[in-house]
């Protein structure tokens, strides 16, 4: 039997056989490839990539974090069903991507990364930028990856990539441990040829699998719920990559059981059903830890039940509280002593409900719903006269927002003060919030919104960024405006670190470092955030109130770029409303006075966590 070979360099095979790669939909996985080319990946993955051209498209981003984060947002608004891969060079462009790859790691996300490594055949050692380990020779800085990578593998000869790649795919599309993977490719193998079996570059289709549940796990889940006395649903960011949005409405309204939403969970389904009770935990709505608190057993679907989630683990204070945790991995789905149903969350909420038949929870409290949503409602209202000479805090600039928003829009934000304003009070549509809270990462908001847009050209994506994370990462935004992907960036300048100055008060300590006032400057900054994202290209201009914001986010519908609307805020003030405890360490002596009253608060708190681990 004649083998069939075509001989390629090991870059031209990789990129070849990432062309072919198939979702259930018919389209490409690895949608494109974002690249930064230097010495490492230019000669053979830069070569390969001109060479297939649109087969496999190439984007020129500014930073190899912010590319990776453009392709992480990418992934999570395609549900995970596509991703994209992020290319880099050898020595700091690979250890730029090193954060991303923790926040796709932590949210569970599939990028693929792809970053130069050393050569293979230790001619030139040390190559420029080498991290040289005196005791290990088989290292290199992209070593680094592996703690936060769900597969990790070194490219040292050409025919490593036969399994390497399918290996990595496999993780990307497996639902249960989908992750970053990453592909350290030595910068001489890249560009050394091979003869291939022309056989690896057929076509395949890579199907998302939905895990079915364990049978007597599903009986049990089924009698713990007819048991129950005041049962909740937590709905996670696991039902949205299932696509069990309805069926999860569906069941919440046969069987009566009121839900809440995690971060990564908000926006499965809309915030006007009547059954959705808004947020739990440290930024939750007031009704839904009501809700929880009261709660005998809590049904946790597609949610890893984070430290905001629970209260650190102080919001379930019913004594006879239960954890019944549907979730694709067994890891996550017996958390603190939690009964697991290990299975897709739309497959297993199907057999629940079934078995189920017509039962139905006492009702829930819909007074306490319909009380919050007042709450919510004054809270963000714009400012009355008396308020005219008063800069506008972070719940009014939500509130301009939402007046003006549409069930196109997506609210998108990452870190700072606006995640945990938006999670309480956003009142979201359906598939009209994407937040990246499992990492928290500052300087995610302008790059993922990019990514957003580009996975959905039919939503409007407003990212609402503070000064401190626009000042962290913005370049992305030059990108944006090269490719003409258009958004909206409400850009809030309180004048520094506002959440954390806020949070530094709370645990006792004075204010430190966070604001530029409290910080070891010469001289306050005056930074005319309107003019440096004019320079990048976008429409930038500066809202002079909270009317003047919502008309200015209707006019930027229809532009072809992305529109930067800065407007001046307080820096005092939260969110107003909700919330819950968080425990974050308050030191046991010394600071000022009032740091004995934080501890008193704090030790008070540690006595409520649940210890089960």
């Amino acid at each position: 039997m004649t083998t069939h070979t075509i001989r390629l360099t090991a870059a031209q095979a990789m990129v070849r056989w990432l062309s072919v790669q198939m979702n259930e939909d018919g389209e490409r996985f690895i949608e494109g490839v974002w690249a930064i080319f230097g010495h490492g990946n230019v000669a053979g993955i830069g070569e390969a990539l001109h060479g297939i051209g649109d087969k496999l498209p190439t984007w020129r981003g500014q930073n190899e974090q912010t590319m990776a984060h453009a392709a992480i947002a990418y992934a999570k608004q395609r549900r995970r069903r596509k991703a994209m891969a992020v290319t880099s060079s050898i020595g700091p462009g690979a250890t730029n991507m090193v954060t991303a790859a923790a926040l796709a790691h932590v949210n569970r996300l599939p990028v693929l990364l792809i970053p130069g490594d050393i050569f293979a055949n230790r001619r030139p050692d040390p190559v420029l930028q080498q991290i040289e380990d005196f005791d290990d020779g088989t290292v290199s800085a992209n070593d680094c990856f592996r703690p936060v990578s769900r597969y990790f593998d070194r490219i040292m000869r050409p025919e490593h990539l036969l399994t390497a790649l399918p290996r990595a795919l496999r993780v990307l599309t497996d639902p249960a441990n989908c992750g970053p993977a990453t592909l350290a490719f030595c910068q001489d193998v890249q560009s050394e040829a091979w003869d291939w079996p022309v056989a690896f570059f057929e076509p395949k289709v890579w199907r998302i699998r939905r895990p079915e549940a364990d049978a007597a796990e599903v009986e049990e889940a089924i009698r713990m719920i007819r048991e129950a006395k005041a049962p909740a649903i937590i709905s996670g960011g696991g039902v949205l990559y299932s696509g069990a949005e309805q069926v999860l409405a569906d069941f919440a309204r046969k069987h009566d059981i009121a839900f809440v939403e995690t971060q990564a969970g908000k926006g499965a389904n809309p915030a006007r059903d009547d059954l959705n009770f808004g947020s739990p935990g440290v930024t939750g709505s007031d009704c839904a830890n009501r809700l929880c608190g009261k709660a005998d057993l809590v049904i946790g679907v597609g949610t890893r039940f984070q430290d905001f989630t629970t209260g650190s683990w102080t919001l379930f204070d019913n004594d006879a509280c239960r954890l019944l945790s549907i979730n694709l991995h067994g890891y996550d789905a017996s958390k603190h002593g939690a009964v697991g149903v290990v299975g897709d969350a739309k497959s297993t909420l199907e057999r629940i409900s079934l078995g189920l038949g017509d039962y139905r929870a006492p009702a829930p409290d819909k007074a306490s719903r319909l009380a919050w949503l007042e709450t919510v409602k004054s809270v963000t209202a714009a400012p009355v006269d008396d308020q005219a000479n008063m800069l506008p805090s972070d719940a009014q600039v939500i509130g301009a927002v939402q007046r003006v928003a549409t069930d196109d829009t997506v609210a998108m934000c990452a870190a700072g003060t606006m995640p945990g304003a938006l999670q309480v009070l956003w009142q979201s549509a359906r598939d009209g919030y994407h937040m990246e809270y499992g990492y928290s990462c500052m300087g995610y908001e302008v790059a993922g919104s990019m990514g957003i847009r580009l996975a959905d050209r039919s939503k409007e994506v407003i990212c609402f960024v503070g000064d401190g994370s626009y000042m962290m990462a913005n370049s992305e935004l030059a990108t944006a405006v090269m490719m003409r992907v258009p958004f909206t960036v409400v850009l809030t300048d309180n004048r520094g670190y506002g959440c954390i100055n806020r949070l530094q008060l709370e645990c006792g300590g004075a204010e430190f470092n966070n604001m530029y006032k409290d910080s070891n400057i010469e001289e306050q900054p005056e930074i005319d955030f309107v003019a440096h994202a004019a320079s990048m290209g976008a429409y930038a201009e500066k809202a002079a109130s909270i009317a003047d914001l919502e008309a200015r986010i209707v006019a930027a519908r229809g532009r072809n770029k992305p529109t930067v609307i800065v407007i001046d805020t307080e820096a005092v003030s939260g969110t107003g409303a909700g919330g819950h405890w968080w425990d974050v360490v308050v030191p046991q002596t010394g600071g000022p006075e009032r740091l004995q009253e934080a501890r008193a608060h704090y030790n008070a708190n540690r006595e409520l966590q649940r210890l089960i681990n």
